[in-house]
């Protein structure tokens, strides 16, 4: 690694530091990381195990779920061992390439799992607003293409993120203060002029998120509209208790996603503050979102109760 004036040029290591201002606690917050990581990995294994087995779930719904399931699954994979390793281990350093490739597939589960909550979102407009035609639209073939595109699109996407990085030559640090490979704090490391990757890191997360986040308000409104006009109380409950699950899930993802980005890119919190937020962001959702279905769900409530007992 050659350095120039305290700068680094074409950087091979960059040291994560975890959590700035809380080194001297992590060996202990990383407990309850750890809780929150296992009961992500079996909550989302047990809800693939279900829905793989259990004929009444092989509906759009849980194809979808299952499908976000897996992406949960993949987050925790991708952030908790190297996340896990400095809190307890004081293991920091990692090259400059594997950061990369953890920033990447971090932004892209992300942005795949935007895509699957909009698919959910008009799984339920048209279960409610056109029930006639609901398995003659979302057929299989249909939903493997939408489960595709979803996934191309992030992909694509956020694949240019580290490219763009791996652009950059100059360096004024290569100390991370995360917890794991972040666009914006891998971004804010560089020594040169930084505008496209900013502007392009920007263009991503409302191509996306707000994309996304745009459609599923639209889609419930138009949901909300149609239930309202239910001429009985009890078909309008029935209807509406079949999103609140996705509601719950939704509501937690986009909150949690746009604070930590807006505070990230504009806010004036404190360094710890923010660190916490953004891991909480990743690993929390997972954590819940079987047990938000769980718990909404009779049917996967049973095949859990069979597997478990």
């Amino acid at each position: 690694m050659g350095s120039t004036n305290m700068s680094y040029l074409n950087p091979k290591t960059v040291i994560l530091i975890g959590i700035p201002g809380l080194e001297h606690v992590q060996f202990w917050i990383g407990f309850p990381f750890l809780g929150v990581c296992l009961l992500a990995l079996l909550g989302n294994i047990f809800l693939l195990i279900v829905i793989a087995t259990e004929r009444s779930l092989h509906q759009p719904m849980y194809i979808f779920l299952a499908v976000l399931a897996a992406t949960d699954l993949g987050l925790c994979i991708d952030i908790a061992p190297k996340m896990l390793a400095i809190f307890w281990f004081g293991s920091c350093s990692m090259s400059f390439d594997a950061c990369l490739t953890q920033l990447f597939f971090i932004h892209a589960l992300q942005g795949t799992e935007s895509g699957i909550l909009l698919a959910m979102a008009f799984d339920r407009y048209v279960a409610i607003c056109d029930p006639l035609r609901h398995t003659s639209i979302l057929t299989p073939v249909f939903l493997i293409q939408m489960v595709l595109m979803v996934a191309i699109w992030a992909t694509v996407l956020v694949g240019f993120l580290p490219i763009l990085l791996k652009q950059l030559q100059l360096f004024q640090s290569v100390i991370i203060a995360h917890s794991y490979c972040e666009h914006m704090a891998v971004v804010k490391l560089a020594a040169e002029d930084v505008h496209i990757n900013k502007s392009y890191g920007l263009f991503v997360a409302f191509a996306i998120l707000g994309f996304d986040m745009i459609f599923v308000f639209i889609s419930y409104i138009l949901i909300f509209q149609s239930v309202f006009h239910l001429p009985h109380k009890a078909a309008r409950l029935k209807a509406f208790h079949t999103c609140t699950s996705h509601i719950v899930i939704f509501l937690e993802f986009y909150i949690l996603a746009f604070f930590s980005f807006f505070s990230h890119c504009f806010g004036h919190i404190s360094p710890y503050a923010h660190i916490l937020l953004s891991t909480i962001y990743l690993l929390v959702p997972p954590a819940l979102n079987p047990i938000v279905y769980g718990v909404k769900t009779k049917e996967i409530r049973r095949r859990v109760a069979q597997l478990v007992f």
